[in-house]
């Protein structure tokens, strides 16, 4: 059975793959112009659920969140721009460094121990995504550095996240992201500004629907398990990505691809089970020293 904080990550990572899938079908409407409508509707989403449930949306810890609010604001901007330039397999891809920096940081930041293994199982996810994109000459350097800043960005949000653990409703922590990006988006936008035309409003209102709905998960999987359990999950998005860059942007693929997909797999799954294991015998530890009755 896979618990609830995995359950949360694969959707919470199918989400956010059909969420790029949107931003890459308006190539010409700018990064920042996206990031503002997606704002938009992820915080009148955010404010209308957690006007619904009566929980006061400004939380408590409200320099942790302006932090979250921030570093992922950073993040969105550099990806979204990696995501439009470069193809989509390559920027998700480079996207899912995100993982491993979470984790490191997550020594740091929240005290979490790494056993030795999960660092070999990392590896082995990495180099599966290595073998996916090969030498990929298509890409852009600087968009590829782009990303990998976007990654590192990515991975603090991800902690602060996990710093806030359960002293926060996951709504007030996604309803900080939009409430700080919006006015850095809307400032960006004055100067670069595209008028949408028919569809594209469409695609725009996805963009912020589908990132709703990946936050959400996120938000929740993160406060419910430990932070290198469940973010080796996101290499799952490459799969996605994969598929839907061959199907709806031609995106072509060597024999190697599918080698190195099966390498993410076998990191993920091995993961996964390793930490379950660990749990399994903590819990049977813990019922040992229990009084008998």
């Amino acid at each position: 059975m896979l618990s609830k904080g995995v359950r949360y990550m694969l959707l919470s990572t199918l989400f956010f793959s059909l969420m790029n899938v949107c931003v890459k079908l308006v190539p010409h409407i700018p990064a920042v112009e996206v990031i503002l409508f997606r704002s938009l509707v992820s915080l009148a989403m955010s404010y209308v659920a957690l006007h619904s449930k009566k929980v006061n949306v400004w939380g408590n810890n409200k320099g942790l969140l302006i932090a979250r609010g921030l570093t992922g604001s950073a993040a969105l901007m550099l990806f979204f721009t990696t995501l439009q330039n470069i193809p989509l397999a390559t920027a998700a891809t480079i996207q899912y460094l995100s993982p491993i920096f979470t984790t490191i940081l997550g020594v740091f930041i929240v005290k979490e121990k790494v056993k030795p293994w999960q660092w070999v199982f990392f590896a082995v996810s990495f180099a599966g995504i290595i073998i996916i994109e090969g030498l990929d000459t298509s890409a852009d350097s600087f968009y590829v550095w782009m990303g990998v800043l976007s990654a590192v960005f990515s991975a603090l949000a991800y902690s602060s996240i996990r710093r806030l653990n359960t002293r926060e409703h996951p709504l007030v922590i996604v309803f900080y992201f939009p409430l700080v990006a919006l006015p850095i988006a809307g400032l960006f936008s004055i100067f670069t500004w595209v008028q949408p035309q028919g569809w594209d409003w469409a695609i725009l209102l996805m963009v912020g629907i589908l990132t709703q709905l990946g936050q959400y998960y996120m938000t929740m999987s993160y406060q419910a398990e430990e932070i290198s359990k469940v973010a080796n999950l996101n290499y799952i998005g490459i799969i996605y990505a994969l598929v839907l860059g061959f199907i709806l942007f031609d995106e072509h693929f060597e024999l190697a691809t599918y080698l190195g997909m099966a390498l993410v797999l076998v990191g993920v799954i091995l993961n996964v089970r390793y930490k379950n294991r660990l749990s399994q015998r903590e819990i049977e530890a813990h019922e040992t020293k229990l009084p008998q009755v």
